[in-house]
C-alpha cells in the first residue's frame, strides 16, 4: 500500500494549473513573435485577412501542413522564394512558444 503525504498529494493535484499557466504563458509569447516579426505580412490572429496578398493567414497554417514541420525552418532560418519575406532564426524556446501560438489557432 501507497502512502502519500498532504504535499504530494497538493502537488499532483495542482499539476494541471501549473501545466496550463505554463502552456497560456507560452502561447502568449508565441503571440509576441507573431506580431513582431510576423503581422506586417501575416494575419496573425483567428480572424482577419493579411495585409500581403500573398502571405498565408496563420490560422491556415494547420490546413496545410502540420505546423511541427516548421520547428527546423525556423531553428535554421526561414528562407523563402520571394524577396517581401525576411529571414529570421529563432531559438528552441522562441519555436515551442510560436508553435505553441500556431496550434491555439487551429
Amino acid at each position: 500500500m501507497y502512502r502519500f503525504s498532504a504535499a504530494v498529494l497538493l502537488l499532483l493535484a495542482l499539476a494541471p494549473s501549473v501545466q496550463a499557466e505554463t502552456q497560456s504563458g507560452q502561447i502568449e509569447a508565441g503571440r509576441d513573435i507573431a506580431d513582431r516579426l510576423c503581422a506586417r505580412c501575416h494575419a496573425v490572429g483567428a480572424e482577419g485577412e493579411s495585409p500581403h496578398e500573398e502571405a498565408p493567414p496563420f490560422r491556415t497554417f494547420a490546413e496545410k501542413w502540420p505546423v511541427e514541420y516548421l520547428e527546423e525552418a525556423l531553428a535554421e532560418g526561414i528562407t523563402v522564394g520571394h524577396p517581401d519575406m525576411p529571414e529570421f532564426v529563432l531559438q528552441p524556446d522562441e519555436i515551442a512558444s510560436f508553435i505553441a501560438y500556431l496550434k491555439s489557432l487551429d
